[in-house]
Order: structure tokens, then sequence, then C-alpha cells
């Protein structure tokens, strides 16, 4: 009987989930009829899970990435670009959403909720209306992100 045989075993038997327990060649869990299911449980740095299947342990670190005024104007442009209503070709920092671009106001309330998308936090109503250009959401996102340079 392998180690891994035995670990799970004497796993199981512990919790009184099972008789016997045996893990096969091909990476799969099988057993006789276990009192209740098993969730999942650790066999050198292994987890089975309740399909049976054995994966290995992953430790996932995460942040957003770091920020600065050119990625957020990046960012901010790729939205905008890809908001069917503006025309690249006329698309800067400064111009107007309204003059420029022809949009109405439910129009620029979806462009500030791509915003919120893009950046992962909430634009409140009365900061999104003032928000008329590119580059005032540029400036925005970086005071909220405390970015200044």
């Amino acid at each position: 009987m392998s180690f891994v045989s035995r670990l799970c075993m004497s796993r199981v038997a512990r919790n009184g989930l099972a008789r016997t327990m045996t893990v096969s060649s091909t990476n799969k869990i099988s057993s006789l009829p276990v009192s209740r299911q098993i969730e999942s449980f650790k066999i050198q740095n292994r987890f089975v899970t309740p399909s049976g299947s054995i994966s290995n342990q992953i430790r996932c670190y995460s942040d957003a990435p770091p920020l600065d005024l050119e990625s957020i104007k990046q960012r901010v442009l790729l939205v905008l670009n890809l908001y069917d209503k503006i025309d690249p070709e006329k698309l800067t920092t400064e111009s107007h959403f309204y003059k420029d671009h022809g949009l109405d106001s439910l129009d620029h309330v979806e462009v500030i909720m791509a915003m919120e998308d893009e950046f992962g936090f909430e634009i409140p109503d009365e900061h999104g209306e003032r928000l008329l250009t590119a580059g005032q959401i540029i400036q925005y996102v970086a005071d909220h992100e405390d970015i200044y340079h």
C-alpha cells in the first residue's frame, strides 16, 4: 500500500467517513460507501476534491497593477475607443463628450459606468456629472488612487 493511500485511509478513518479509501494511479480517488460526502482534504500538498480528482495547491497573490498617469490615460482612452458612439479619430483627452462627440446624458452615464468597471471603484453621481472629458476622468482616477506624477 502506498504512502498516499495509507495517509488517505488514516485521515478518513480518523474522521469516520469511510472504512477504506485508495488513490488510483490515474489520480482519481475511489472508495467504498462513505457515511457522508468528503469536501476536501490534504494529501502531501495536494487536495482531493469531491469529484475525486487530485489537484496541486497553488498560492495566488494578487493586487491591482501599479498605476501611473500614463497607464490611467491608456486605459481611459481604450475604454472610450471601445465605446461605439465615440469616434476614435476625434477622441483626445480634451474633447468634450457632449459638444465634440454628440453624446447625450444616458451615454455619459454609460461612459462613467464603464470607467467604474475598468478601475474597480464607484464614482458618485455628483462627481460623474462633472467628468465631461477624458482628461477630467484621468485626473479624477489619479486623485482617487493618490497618483500625482
